[in-house]
């Protein structure tokens, strides 16, 4: 979530890497140290869960004094919130940008300061987006996992199905309606499909359309921050989303779709077009065993406002506050082993490809570069025989996502804002006469509060 030029992806994960000793003298004798960590999320394919196994036994081979343990792990700011209050977290664990400074700020996150700088690669981060992981004390408290853009994902053969060029998505919200409109004609799938579920996810997706459109849900920073979710932008987000849903009915019937489930929905050739990260494809091969024929990407449409932009965002990989030293540096070993170093190391790159290749795991989606635009390039000529994702059919991404603005998420009480949004979309997707700019007043009011407060 940075104001930068977006670049295609190189694959993340798998290295043998040397970081600070993870094993404890105990006397004469050596105790071995137990990490678990976040693994894939619920449901994903045997393939990808083998693959990633694969990866566990590799690293404890290189690091004979740890024991990795793999959780079944999905970031949902509700069950989050739960897990940390309950002090349940993996040892090694991911959260969105938008959270890992304020749970850094309230200690809430371990300190991995003297480890990172001391990884060999250390300068040659993208410091735009190393910055996400450091609080206000200037501490590291997370490494950057993987960043993307918000883009438009969109289902080819349903396009073809409706007369339309799949190598032509649309360029406008005028034109994703009137396509959406089409593909439900003629297929009698939804055409277009709105993550709306209350889980913050509806604010989330809502905010990226306003930001194409040149909105902003704030102004300022910190407690000092302005609301301003009942901008005019918004209120054209919502609008476009109640035409296509009352006046065209091309949206179907669902209107509680969250992350998992629209990516499942999508794979299943039961949706034209949705808004959610240019990363996705990887889940949608791992968890929704997607045919790769019916994938295309494409970059979101923005108005012609020089506030308009596209809303970026990304994963970061932290530790839970109360390990021990041993416990942190086994940590940083795994983070180095798993995201890091493969972007930064010729052999290890290749050979994570050459396993990810191997297990009919995605290898080149589209993410935002964690490292500097050389190192980056270089990585992306190592592990080219081994990209295996339909490149040509993301063209549209690709092509047209580097002359976009990245606007970051909003800064102050981000899943606060999202979440006094939910209500709005659902209200505007479930009830004809819903009023918006009452409801916006209320969204507005209740986020304000929660900035003010510091929530």
């Amino acid at each position: 979530m940075k104001s930068m030029r977006m670049a295609t992806a190189v694959a993340a994960a798998l290295v043998v890497a040397a970081c600070a000793t993870a094993a404890v003298a105990v006397g004469s004798t050596t105790k071995k140290v137990t990490i678990s960590v976040a693994s894939l999320i619920p449901g994903s394919t045997p393939a990808a869960i083998q693959q990633f196994n694969q990866q566990v036994t590799q690293f404890e081979k290189a690091n004979p004094g740890i024991d990795v343990k793999p959780v079944e792990y999905q970031w949902t700011a509700p069950t989050f919130a739960a897990k940390l209050a309950a002090g349940t977290l993996p040892t090694v664990f991911e959260v969105p940008f938008t959270d890992a400074r304020t749970l850094g700020d309230n200690g809430q996150l371990a300190d991995l300061t003297a480890g990172v700088k001391a990884l060999p690669y250390f300068a040659k981060y993208n410091k735009a987006v190393l910055a996400e992981g450091i609080d206000a004390k200037g501490r590291i408290i997370a490494l950057p996992k993987g960043a993307y853009a918000q883009a438009l994902h969109y289902n080819r053969k349903l396009f073809q199905q409706a007369g339309l060029d799949p190598n032509k998505p649309p360029r406008t919200w005028a034109q994703v309606r009137a396509y959406a409109k089409q593909i439900t004609a003629a297929t009698g799938k939804p055409g277009y499909v709105q993550m709306a579920k209350d889980d913050n996810t509806a604010g989330w997706i809502l905010t990226t359309l306003v930001y194409t459109l040149g909105g902003r849900m704030e102004k300022g920073s910190g407690t000092s921050a302005v609301a301003t979710l009942n901008n005019a932008q918004t209120v054209t987000a919502l609008n476009l989303l109640k035409q296509m849903r009352w006046t065209d009915n091309s949206m179907g019937a669902n209107f509680d779709y969250g992350w998992s489930d629209i990516n499942q929905a999508f794979a299943a050739g039961n949706v034209g077009m949705y808004v959610s990260g240019s990363d996705v494809y990887t889940n949608l091969v791992q968890a929704s065993n997607i045919d790769p024929s019916i994938y295309g990407l494409a970059a979101l449409p923005i108005a012609k406002n020089k506030n308009a932009g596209v809303l970026g965002g990304g994963t970061e990989v932290a530790v839970k506050p109360k390990a021990n030293d041993a416990e942190k540096a086994a940590a940083l070993k795994w983070i180095d082993f798993f995201y890091e170093r493969p972007l930064v190391s010729k052999v290890q790159a290749i050979r994570n490809a050459r396993t990810l290749f191997a297990n009919k795991q995605p290898v080149g989606v589209p993410a935002l570069p964690l490292f500097n635009k050389q190192q980056y390039d270089l990585a992306n000529t190592w592990i080219k025989p081994y990209i295996n994702v339909p490149l040509a059919q993301m063209k549209p991404f690709l092509t047209d996502v580097f002359g976009q603005t990245l606007i970051p998420e909003p800064a102050a009480s981000t899943q606060s804002v999202y979440k006094a949004l939910d209500p709005v979309v659902e209200a505007v997707l479930t009830n004809k006469n819903a009023d918006i700019q009452s409801l916006l007043a209320q969204a507005n009011q209740t986020a304000q509060g929660a900035i003010s407060s510091g929530n």
